[in-house]
Formats: structure tokens, C-alpha cells, sequence
């Protein structure tokens, strides 16, 4: 019982720390547009993030400077398995890099927070790349 209830705040935590940093990188350049808002709903559906935990992290995350949502995001992730936070780091990777065009802000949020929680970047553009072959993959051999 305790093991499961372990389980469920790592998750939280997963999701969290993943929403601080996907926040970060598409306020980054100072507006959201209608494509960086599907990628957080993209976000929330492929994370399973319910509604109740994503609207608790709008109301949360309002009132908070851009460092403080920095310094909680690297809070929560640091509590996570080093998977969970290569996977989210792949996440705002693959987030960066969607419209084919990287702001500089991105890169320096993707390079603090590599830093901050300690996972190399070779890591993260190696799991990013099997990621899009594996979707690739997949898109292939749905056509045929």
C-alpha cells in the first residue's frame, strides 16, 4: 500500500515538474500561441494528466515569477527517477524543437535544466531521435 502510494506522488511529481518546464518554454518568448497551446494539451493527453492536476497547476502558477516556476520545476523533477527526468527533458526537447525553429531563451532554459537536474544532453537528443523513429515507425506500418 505505502509502495503504491510512493508510486503516485513520484508520478505527481513527474507531472509537475514536467509542467513548470513545458510552461517555461512556451511563455519564453513572451506570448502563447495557438500552436504552443495544443502542444500543452498534446502534453497533457500523452502524460495522462488529469484535468483536476492541470487546472491546480494554472491556478498555482499564475501568481509565480519565471525563476520561481524554474526553482519548483527543478524541485519536483529532482524528487523523480533520473528516467522520469530524462523523459521530461526529452519532452520539452522535442517541444523546442517542433517549429523547426529554436529561440534562444529555449536553449537556455533546456541548458539549465539539464543542468539542474543532472542529465547529459547526449542522453536527451539520443532518446528524442528513438522517440521520432519510433512514431515514425509506427506511421509506416499504419499504412499498410
Amino acid at each position: 500500500m505505502i509502495m503504491g502510494a510512493v508510486q503516485v506522488q513520484q508520478s505527481l511529481n513527474y507531472q509537475l515538474g514536467l509542467l513548470h518546464f513545458a510552461h517555461l518554454l512556451v511563455t519564453v518568448d513572451g506570448f502563447v500561441d495557438e500552436r504552443e497551446k495544443k502542444a500543452m494539451h498534446d502534453l497533457q493527453l500523452e502524460e495522462q494528466i488529469s484535468e483536476p492536476v492541470y487546472l491546480e497547476f494554472e491556478k498555482t502558477i499564475t501568481p509565480k515569477s519565471e525563476r520561481e516556476v524554474f526553482q519548483q520545476g527543478v524541485t519536483l523533477l529532482n524528487q523523480c527517477s533520473e528516467q522520469e527526468k530524462l523523459c521530461a527533458l526529452v519532452h520539452l526537447y522535442r517541444m523546442a524543437e517542433a517549429d523547426n525553429l529554436v529561440h534562444v531563451k529555449e536553449v537556455r532554459l533546456l541548458l539549465y535544466s539539464l543542468k539542474a537536474t543532472n542529465v547529459e544532453f547526449e542522453d536527451v537528443v539520443l532518446s528524442a531521435r528513438m522517440v521520432k523513429a519510433g512514431k515514425d515507425f509506427a506511421l509506416t506500418h499504419q499504412r499498410i
